[in-house]
């Protein structure tokens, strides 16, 4: 992509000054001389590797993020480990203020998903973070990194993996502590970070980090910062998550690959017969057609509907940006799809090959994995029950392991299924004191009506601070919506920083709830 002179005219320079009361207007000041510092900074963050599934690249991410805690006055900054074998460290730090009797812990996490390089735009690569001038479906180009007399365009994108997921979370509320410090002010709480870096695998050993470590975990609420803002750009607090889980289900048919003309009409096809099990669990308007899957489910309470149905709908836009017709299921909006029903979602299905290497056989099997999202009521492993249940009554042996040839001559159905770590939903209330302070808040440091979303569609383990530490979390999200988190071209608009910092500041300087 053409790379272009930085000093064409930029609009929307430096940083707007959204905020409503004199501490907002403080923090801002006090960090607005350091952008190019700042940046500079993120950039190098982000341009550690950081993929899930290598402990030597997590662990100097880690080591990175002590480093800036300590440069930012963070005190007992160091690893959390959990007692096993292969766990990756969480990191945390904490400022006790004198006197003080409430406390709240940050949290964020530091790994990242997988990368393919291949499949980045031209010009990008995941971990070498790159500036354009706009996200690269406005048309953005590539441009230089600003010196100290360039000012900063915040719609700028800075392209990279973790760069939004969740690298800007970690960034965001260590810079807002570091602009409270900057700034002169001083928090009437306690405030302790943990910055978790087993998140994007299921955040396996997080119960036992959370166990462990309980007493130095005690709280009043975890502020998690993660996840997209709404498509209008709007300043939101998250109550909740869904859960979620993976099922990895294996349908079989003879032992070797055989040649559809020789065999076809006689041997079975466990390509034909996935498709025609998957079609029996979901119909064509978006209803799971297993039963019981919807029971448990628990509604939103009535400030949770009224709050829901304030938020300005972004389906049409999202329709429009992302190409398609028609919803799943058009009578359903789209906010009530991600916060109020679980899901059954086909993330890929395998057999065999298609296009130019495909040939004329009958595969030996057919893999799907399914994604299940669960909201407030589900339980990971009843809502498993089900699908499983759900098989057997379409006639499937079930198993969990590879067949035996006897097993194979005796069932003419055999589907392999195993599971994935899952964990349960979460949903805070709105009405409790720590939700109101922390709305009290974030309002303070906007002009505009902030979104309050009772549960968003992503799934994080939250239910984990409530289960091991009995302590309600509430969720933060600052980058923007679509940041192509997970996928390739994952990115950040840049004001995002600043938004993020003076929002997390004002979290951090609330007093009495």
């Amino acid at each position: 992509m053409k790379r272009i002179n930085i000093l064409l005219p930029i609009v929307l320079l430096g940083f707007p000054l959204l905020a409503q009361d004199a501490n907002s207007q403080k923090i801002n000041a006090s960090h607005l001389n350091r952008h190019h510092a700042l940046l500079a900074e993120y950039v190098q963050f982000c341009s550690i590797p950081n993929t899930w599934n290598d402990a030597e690249q997590l662990r100097q991410n880690a080591s990175f993020i002590i480093e800036m805690m300590k440069k930012r006055g963070i005190t007992n900054a160091r690893t959390m480990e959990a007692d096993v074998p292969g766990a990756i460290p969480a990191v945390y730090g904490e400022i006790l203020t004198p006197g003080a009797t409430q406390t709240l812990i940050f949290y964020a996490h530091y790994d990242g998903q997988p990368v393919n390089p291949a499949k980045w735009a031209e010009g990008l690569s995941p971990f070498k973070p790159q500036l354009l001038t706009t996200s690269l479906d406005k048309g953005g180009q590539f441009i230089d990194f600003p010196n100290a007399n360039t000012p900063i365009n915040n719609d700028w994108r800075l392209y990279g993996r973790a760069t939004a997921d969740d690298k800007a979370g970690v960034f965001t509320i260590l810079n807002a502590y570091d602009a409270i410090r900057q700034s002169g002010l001083a928090p009437k709480l306690n405030l302790k970070f943990f910055f978790e870096g087993e998140e994007e695998k299921g955040s396996t050993n997080l119960e036992a980090i959370l166990a462990q470590h309980k007493d130095l975990l005690k709280a009043d609420a975890w502020i998690i910062v993660d996840g997209p803002m709404h498509a209008s750009g709007r300043k939101q607090i998250t109550f909740g998550v869904r859960g979620d889980v993976n099922m990895n289900l294996t349908v079989l048919g003879a032992k070797r690959p055989l040649h559809s003309g020789n065999y076809g009409n006689w041997a079975p096809n466990p390509a034909l017969k996935l498709v025609h099990l998957l079609a029996s669990m979901k119909n064509n308007r978006g209803k799971v057609l297993i039963d019981g899957f919807y029971d448990d489910v628990v509604p939103l309470s009535k400030t949770e509907r009224k709050a829901l149905a304030a938020i300005p709908d972004p389906a049409t836009i999202m329709q429009k940006e992302l190409a398609f017709a028609a919803a799943e299921n058009p009578k359903r909006s789209f906010l009530e799809s991600i916060t109020t029903i679980p899901t059954l979602n086909i993330n890929g299905i395998e057999s065999a090959n298609v296009g130019r290497l495909a040939s004329n056989i009958i595969p030996t099997m057919a893999t799907v994995t399914l994604d299940l999202r669960l909201v407030k009521g589900n339980d990971v492993q009843r809502q498993i029950q089900k699908v499983v249940d759900h098989v057997k009554k379409q006639g499937y042996y079930v198993l969990d392991h590879e067949p035996t040839d006897e097993e194979r001559m005796q069932y003419p159905n055999i589907a392999i299924i195993r599971n994935g770590v899952g964990y349960n939903a979460q949903r805070t209330s709105m009405d409790v004191p720590i939700s109101q302070a922390v709305i009290k808040a974030v309002r303070s440091t906007s002009k505009e009506e902030i979104i309050l979303m009772p549960s968003t569609g992503g799934s994080l383990p939250l239910f984990l601070f409530e289960k091991v530490l009995n302590t309600p979390p509430i969720t933060i999200p600052v980058v923007n919506y679509d940041n192509n988190q997970h996928g390739e071209n994952e990115n950040l608009r840049v004001g995002c920083l600043w938004d993020g910092i003076e929002t997390i500041a004002a979290v951090m300087l609330m007093v009495g709830f």
